[in-house]
C-alpha cells in the first residue's frame, strides 16, 4: 500500500497505525464468524487444539528455520471479536511460509465458519502468485484483508463502488463477511494460481530434508538427538557469524574453554532441511578453530596423497561440515547465551548442557554400541547431487526439451534432470508465461502494457482532458507550420549515395539498409515532387527539385539492381550466382529451375537471421534466444566454413564493383 493513502491522526476512519511485518516473516489470523446464537460454532480453543493436532499429523519433528507455527489468542480493537493470531520468521526458507499455508487451508476444510487471513512482508502474497489473471481492478494499492481463506475456498471481497480506490479496513472486513458473504468472488482461475505451490503437498514436508554424515564430537551428538530441531539455530548462527563472535573460537583461553572440543569424534547421521545443509556446505570457513586445524591438516594430507580415493575425500568432507556444525553450536551455547535465547529448543539445549555438566559425561553420554543398536538410521546419506546444477540440461528445460527425453532401456537409469522435480516444474512455468507474453495478440505498437497503464486515461478529470486538447491543437497548428527543408534534404541523399557534397568533399557513408516496399518509395517520391513543386516562383529550387529526381532515380536503380526492392520471395540473378560461388561441383549439375521452385523463403529475413546468429560468436544473444524458443537449434559455425563465406564474401565485392 502506498503510504500516501495511509490514515492519519484526525482523518475519517483512523483506528490505530498498520504493524509493519519485518522482512521475511509470515502473519496469519483466524477468525470464526457466525450468529452466536448457533450451539454448533467452534471456540477458539477448539480450533488451536485441531490446528496442533494436524501439524503433528503432517510435519511431526519438523524442522523449523527459525520460528515455528503457533497460535495465540487477541482481541480486535473496536469490535471486541476475538480471534486466533500468529507470525512466523521463515528465514531464508520459504517454505515454512507454504507449509503454513497449506495447513490452514486444511485447517478451514474442518470448520466450516473458520475464515483465515494470511499476508507476509509483501503483502497479500497469494495474488501475487496469481498476478497473471488478476482482474484490472485489484492492486496493490486496494488488496488489503480482501483475501480470504474458507473451506479451503481462495475468496476476495469485491470494491465499494462508492470507494474504489480505497484499502479495507479489517473491521470493515470483518462486517461484509458477516452481512453478505454471498457478494465475495471465487476465480478458480486465482485460486489455481494461488494454491501452485500447494499441490506437492503433503509429500513436499518429507521431500525437502536431507540426511548427512558428519564427524562430530559424541557430546555434540547426544545433543543433536535430543533435540533434532536444534541444527536450525547452530546452523543460522555459523551462516550469520561475525568477527566479534568468532574470537573466544580462534583465540580460546583457559578461562573460557571450549564447549564441544573436538575429542572423542563419530561419525553419524544429521537430519537436515535442505535449506540448511546448503548454507553449511557451501560456506567457506577459514581459518579454522585452532584446535580444529591438526585433524584437518591430516585429513587433507591424506586426501591429496590419495586424489582417486573416495573414501578419503569423503572422510575430508564430513570432517569439515562437522567442524562447521560444531562451531555453530559454539556460537550459540558460548556465554550463557543460550540459557535467555527466544528460541524454546536452544534454552532446551542449555538445560542438557546443565545435566552433562551436573551428572558427568561419562555417565550419560551413549557408547557406540548404543548408538548402533538405539539410534535410527545412523549411517543413512543422501545423494547431494540436488546442489549442483547440469548447464546442458538446465538449457535444455529453457529451450523446452528438457522433458523429451526417450524412454531409457532396461537396466539402465533414467537421465535426471538438474534439480528437483519442483524447480524443473517452476522453470517450466515462468517459460510458458514469457512465451504467452511474446504471442500476446494484443500488444501494439507501443509495447506491453503493464498495470492498468491502459486505463489511466479513464481515470482522469474533465479539466485535464480539456487540457490535452488544447495541447493536441497546438500540436497541430505547429506541425502545419513546418516547411520543407531542401538543403538538409539534399545534404542526405547525397550521403546517403555517397556522392559530393557541395564543398567537394565524398562521403564514404554505407547506404542504410532498407525495408520499405515499391509502394512506399513511390509516395514518398510523390510527397517530395509535390512539395517542390509548390515552390515553383523561384527558378533555384526548380533546379534542386530536378537534381534530387534525378538522384532519387538512381537510388531506386541501385536498390532494384541489388534485390532490395524486389518482392519476388523466389532467389534473385545475383542470389543465384552467391549460391553458385559456394556450391560444390555435384550440386552445380543440378538444375537451376527445380533448385528455384525448391526456395520458397524469405532470403532476406533468414540471411538476417543467420547473421545475427553468427555475430553471437556462440554467446547469448537475442538470434539465439528467439530460434531457442521456436524450437530451433542451429549447429555452431565450423572454422571449416570460414574460407567458404570469404570465397562468398569477395564474389559479392567483385559483382558490385562490376555494376558500379
Amino acid at each position: 500500500m502506498d503510504s500516501n493513502s495511509e490514515l492519519r491522526p484526525g482523518d475519517e476512519g483512523f483506528d490505530g497505525f498498520r504493524m509493519r511485518l519485518p522482512e521475511d516473516c509470515v502473519e496469519y489470523m483466524l477468525f470464526i464468524i457466525g450468529e452466536k446464537s448457533d450451539d454448533g460454532l467452534p471456540s477458539l480453543e477448539a480450533v488451536r487444539k485441531a490446528a496442533d493436532k494436524k501439524l503433528m499429523e503432517l510435519a511431526k519433528d519438523y524442522i523449523w528455520q527459525r520460528e515455528p507455527f503457533k497460535l495465540e489468542t487477541k482481541i480486535q480493537k473496536g469490535s471486541g471479536l476475538s480471534y486466533l493470531h500468529g507470525t512466523t520468521h521463515y528465514g531464508d526458507n520459504v517454505e515454512d511460509e507454504w507449509l503454513i499455508v497449506y495447513l490452514l487451508r486444511e485447517l478451514t476444510k474442518s470448520f466450516p465458519n473458520l475464515w483465515v487471513r494470511v499476508s507476509d512482508s509483501d503483502g497479500e502474497f497469494l495474488l501475487i502468485e496469481a498476478a497473471k489473471v488478476l482482474p484490472k481492478w485489484l492492486s496493490p494499492e486496494n488488496d488489503t484483508n480482501r483475501v480470504w481463506i474458507h473451506q479451503g475456498k481462495l475468496l476476495i471481497i469485491p470494491l465499494d463502488d462508492a470507494q474504489p480506490n480505497k484499502n479495507l479496513t479489517l473491521t470493515s472486513a470483518i462486517s461484509t463477511i458477516k452481512s453478505a458473504p454471498s457478494t465475495l468472488l471465487h476465480s478458480p482461475f486465482i485460486e489455481a494460481e494461488s494454491f501452485y505451490r500447494l499441490e506437492k503437498y503433503p509429500s513436499a514436508i518429507t521431500s525437502s530434508t536431507h540426511h548427512a554424515l558428519v564427524t562430530i564430537p559424541r557430546k555434540l551428538a547426544y545433543i543433536l538427538h535430543s533435540r533434532p530441531q536444534s541444527i536450525a539455530p547452530a546452523t543460522e548462527a555459523f551462516y550469520l557469524r561475525d568477527p566479534v563472535s568468532l574470537k573466544p573460537l580462534l583465540f580460546p583461553s583457559s578461562t573460557a574453554p571450549l564447549i564441544f572440543p573436538p575429542t572423542d569424534l563419530i561419525t553419524i547421521s544429521i537430519r537436515f532441511t535442505k535449506v540448511l545443509y546448503a548454507q553449511l556446505k557451501s560456506q567457506h570457513f577459514s581459518p579454522p578453530p585452532p584446535a580444529w586445524k591438526p585433524l584437518l591438516h591430516a585429513a587433507e594430507v591424506e586426501a591429496a596423497t590419495n586424489p582417486t580415493s573416495e573414501p578419503a575425500q569423503k572422510k575430508l568432507a564430513r570432517l569439515e561440515l562437522g567442524m562447521k556444525l560444531t562451531t555453530g553450536f559454539e556460537l550459540l551455547c558460548s556465554g550463557n547465551k543460550a540459557e535467555t535465547h527466544p528460541n524454546r529448543v536452544v534454552r532446551e539445549v542449555a538445560l542438557l548442557l546443565e545435566d552433562l555438566a551436573e551428572d558427568g559425561e561419562d555417565n550419560i553420554l551413549p557408547t557406540d554400541e548404543q548408538i548402533e543398536k538405539e539410534w535410527e538410521d545412523t549411517k543413512r546419506e543422501d545423494d547431494d547431487s540436488w546442489m549442483g546444477i547440469d548447464y546442458t540440461q538446465f538449457e535444455k528445460e529453457l529451450a523446452g526439451s528438457g522433458g523429451n527425453t526417450k524412454a531409457p532401456k532396461s537396466g539402465k537409469k533414467a537421465e535426471r534432470g538438474f534439480g528437483d522435480a519442483s524447480t524443473q516444474a517452476d522453470l517450466q512455468k515462468i517459460v510458458e508465461r514469457f512465451e504467452a507474453f511474446l504471442n500476446d495478440e494484443n500488444a501494439g505498437v507501443e509495447g506491453a502494457v503493464l498495470g492498468d497503464e491502459d486505463d489511466d486515461d479513464d481515470m482522469m478529470d474533465v479539466d485535464d482532458d480539456d487540457d490535452e486538447m488544447d495541447v493536441d491543437e497546438e500540436r497541430e497548428d505547429e506541425d502545419r507550420e513546418v516547411s520543407f527543408d531542401e538543403e538538409q534534404f539534399q545534404r542526405m541523399m547525397r550521403e546517403m549515395m555517397g556522392l559530393p557534397g557541395d564543398d567537394g568533399k565524398s562521403s564514404s557513408a554505407q547506404p542504410a539498409t532498407t525495408t520499405t516496399t515499391i509502394q512506399d518509395k513511390g509516395k514518398q517520391k510523390a510527397a517530395v515532387i509535390e512539395e517542390l513543386g509548390s515552390e515553383d516562383d523561384e527558378e533555384d529550387e526548380g533546379d534542386e527539385a530536378e537534381k534530387i529526381q534525378q538522384m532519387m532515380h538512381q537510388f531506386e536503380s541501385e536498390l532494384k539492381g541489388l534485390g532490395a526492392l524486389d518482392l519476388d520471395p523466389k532467389a534473385t540473378t545475383t542470389e543465384r550466382r552467391i549460391k553458385e560461388v559456394g556450391s560444390s561441383s555435384k550440386e552445380q549439375e543440378e538444375d537451376d529451375e527445380n533448385e528455384e521452385e525448391e526456395v520458397d523463403i524469405d532470403y532476406n529475413l533468414a540471411k538476417n537471421l543467420l547473421e545475427s546468429f553468427k555475430s553471437q560468436a556462440g554467446m547469448a544473444g537475442p538470434a539465439g534466444n528467439l530460434l531457442g524458443l521456436m524450437g530451433v537449434a542451429l549447429p555452431r559455425d565450423e572454422e571449416n566454413d570460414s574460407d567458404a563465406d570469404e570465397d562468398t564474401t569477395m564474389a559479392v565485392e567483385g559483382k558490385g564493383k562490376e555494376k558500379a
